[in-house]
């Protein structure tokens, strides 16, 4: 495809259009492309942050509105529902009415929900308004690759997703150290009254700030079938993901959401064939490169996210961490992703994106294979380093795949790519979480009785087993009140030394989707279409 004019619809000249080459720089700050990197990554900052800080101020909103465990996985499961279901719809109405807009108002949104969740003052306010979160997170995060991608010239676009991409895992990772200083120090509120403040901020310098840049022909009407459809099938998917651990996979309920959401994605695929303007041109995918990048995206959120899971029960529930030391000790992966990031960028800019992205995942798959030799016993140096090469696989890839999707879509089409690239991420994350969770379910299972009967321990009841395995899944000592301390040492072990097994085994399946996805990325290249909106203002 050739590169697409773009009309900045709000400087000087509002509705004249000029090629990317011609155009002059920006007066002043306003569209100054590293400061505008700086107004999107305090947007972006903000939703990163919430989608791990909240887990930490989980066990004192439970106890503070005296609500279920059920209603405590809402608190999540809600917030995330809304988010992937949202994201690919959100880009293109950033795509439509132009990704400044939707980024303010995804800013204004976001925080304001913040605000009220500290205000709530029951289960169910909590857990509606974490879903208006994930609505107006989606509109944040596609327009902020939007933003960028119509801001820098393609010599720079991999060194700015870089620092977005640092951005995003500083936040995801520093969430639950943040956390647990404010539920320990504050109290749960202020988790999310946080965000206000930061949410002000990025609505003042995206207002002074942000220029919107948008492709003559980019879309005039909407798909509402094509959405509707996209939006049921994917809700089915992710509903189906959540839901299975509780179901099990076996059940009849998470294979009819399977099944309707294949369903939903097949109609959903016929009909945009036939529709003017489709939500998501399916020439689109014809790009190998543009797909293997959605394949890689999803697949390094399986093995990242999916081993990373059980690794914070690891810390605290096996290693007797507090909130606060564990995410300490994950500093070492968040570290490597600070300074990985934009050196990632710098290299894909010099040699592309296969050699660096195929790099990068074959040192997360060392990565998840060295944290399958994780013991009870293991100390802090040898953990840290396969945290830290955890890092340093997943920053190349962020910034890669992130680009080669974004890059390898016309203009029109960028506020799309970038919600592709988001589902596929938050898709992967929640693969990963669901299938690991199996594999260390039944692992747990197969061993558990097996393990308690070599200890010599008291036998259990079926029913009492099952309840054992719930806490063994999770690192815990199924340990009753009154229990000798002699028998409290052997169920420790029992339950640690299973716990182990079955998280070594899930990070062995973690390493065989992370070398899968070496040869992915070999199908990758730079995106053709990166200077399509390239260079609305010169560095």
């Amino acid at each position: 495809m050739t590169s697409q004019t773009t009309v900045d619809t709000t400087g000087p000249g509002d509705g004249a259009s000029a090629a990317p080459s011609d155009r002059s720089p920006s007066s002043g700050l306003r569209g100054h492309p590293w400061v505008t990197l700086i107004t999107v990554a305090v947007g972006v900052m903000m939703v990163a942050l919430d989608g791990t800080i909240v887990a930490i101020a989980n066990p004192a909103i439970q106890k503070d509105l005296k609500a279920s465990f059920a209603d405590v996985q809402w608190i999540t499961n809600g917030y995330f529902l809304a988010l992937a279901v949202s994201l690919i719809t959100a880009g293109k109405l950033g795509d439509r009415f132009g990704h400044r807009q939707t980024f303010l108002i995804g800013v204004t949104g976001f925080a304001a929900a913040s605000g009220a969740i500290g205000l709530s003052s029951s289960i169910a306010a909590v857990v509606t308004f974490r879903v208006f979160q994930g609505l107006f997170g989606a509109l944040l995060m596609p327009a902020a690759l939007g933003l960028l991608r119509a801001t820098f010239p393609a010599e720079k676009l991999n060194m700015a997703i870089g620092i977005w991409g640092m951005v995003i895992g500083a936040s995801t990772a520093g969430g639950p150290i943040l956390g647990g200083v404010l539920v320990e120090h504050v109290n749960w509120q202020s988790v999310f009254f946080i965000n206000v403040p930061v949410g002000a901020i990025a609505l003042i310098l995206g207002t002074l700030i942000l220029l919107d840049h948008r492709a003559e022909n980019a879309p005039r009407s909407f798909d509402i079938l094509g959405i509707a459809l996209l939006s049921g099938a994917m809700f089915c998917l992710v509903w189906a993901l959540i839901k299975a651990p509780t179901w099990g996979w076996g059940d009849g309920r998470t294979w009819l959401f399977i099944v309707a959401s294949a369903v939903g994605f097949a109609l959903f695929s016929f009909w945009e064939t036939k529709v003017k303007e489709p939500l998501i041109p399916l020439g689109l995918f014809r790009s190998v490169p543009l797909s293997a990048g959605v394949v890689l995206m999803v697949l390094m959120a399986i093995a990242f996210m999916g081993g990373l899971f059980f690794v914070t029960f690891y810390l605290q529930n096996v290693h007797g961490m507090s909130p606060i030391d564990a995410g300490l000790h994950l500093l070492p992966l968040t570290g490597m992703m600070i300074v990985g990031s934009p050196l990632a960028g710098a290299m894909i800019t010099r040699l592309g994106p296969r050699i660096p992205l195929a790099g990068g995942m074959t040192a997360t798959a060392v990565a998840m294979y060295g944290m399958s030799t994780l013991q009870t016993d293991t100390g802090s140096a040898t953990m840290s380093l396969w945290f830290a090469l955890l890092g340093l696989g997943l920053a190349p890839v962020m910034v890669g795949a992130t680009e080669v999707i974004v890059g390898n879509a016309p203009m029109e089409l960028s506020g799309v790519a970038g919600g592709l690239q988001q589902a596929a991420m938050q898709i992967g994350g929640s693969l990963g979480t669901a299938v690991l969770g199996a594999v260390m379910a039944s692992k747990v299972d197969s061993d558990l009785a097996g393990n308690w009967k070599d200890a010599g321990l008291p036998p259990l009841t079926p029913a009492q087993l099952d309840q054992a395995a719930e806490a063994v899944q999770v690192g815990v000592a199924p340990v009753a009140k009154g229990t000798p301390e002699a028998l409290v040492a052997k169920i420790t072990d029992v339950a640690h030394d299973t716990f182990i097994s079955g998280m070594s085994l899930a990070s062995l399946v973690a390493c065989g989707v992370a070398f899968v996805a070496i040869f992915v990325a070999l199908l990758t290249k730079r995106g053709k279409n990166a200077a399509a909106g390239a260079g609305a203002a010169h560095i």
